[in-house]
């Protein structure tokens, strides 16, 4: 319990140097990592993308599209090490309240459905499946569908 009471976590923007540590932090939690480019694009499109530090160590990011009362989670990531600690959650957390300090009034996001962490995760902060996609992740052996998720913010 002291480790939770001591955390000491911040945030702050990502930066292009930030791709290289992204990648490998990708490639080990993912069987079909986003690729060095969707981090750039995301930057360069001018995304709210995320670093998450734990007394100044990267533990998680994410992506964010945030548009007309609307913002889309793209990506959120914690480290293989620091998974299943409540980091997933207060990351979600600050993520809510940037959309909402950008004057979104919900959030989106897609996960895969054979992601049994991520759609727990997502119910127990509020999102309901509201619809699926197809074919659109890439898997083993063909496609995965992806869950359709919503939030209200």
């Amino acid at each position: 319990m002291n480790a939770v009471l001591n955390r000491r976590l911040d945030y702050r923007p990502m930066r292009p140097e930030d791709v290289v540590d992204i990648m490998a932090i990708e490639k080990r939690i993912y069987p079909f990592p986003w690729t060095a480019g969707n981090f750039v694009d995301s930057l360069v499109s001018g995304y709210s993308s995320w670093i998450c530090r734990e007394d100044g160590i990267m533990v998680g990011y994410a992506v964010m599209m945030i548009g007309v009362e609307e913002a889309h989670l793209l990506n959120i990531s914690i480290v293989a090490e620091r998974q299943r600690a409540g980091l997933g959650g207060t990351l979600l957390g600050y993520l809510f309240a940037v959309a909402r300090a950008a004057g979104a009034r919900r959030m989106l996001l897609e996960v895969r459905p054979s992601n049994a962490a991520g759609c727990g995760l997502y119910r127990r902060h509020g999102f309901v499946e509201i619809g699926r996609r197809r074919g659109y992740y890439p898997g083993h052996g063909g496609r995965e569908d992806a869950i359709v998720m919503e939030r209200g913010l």
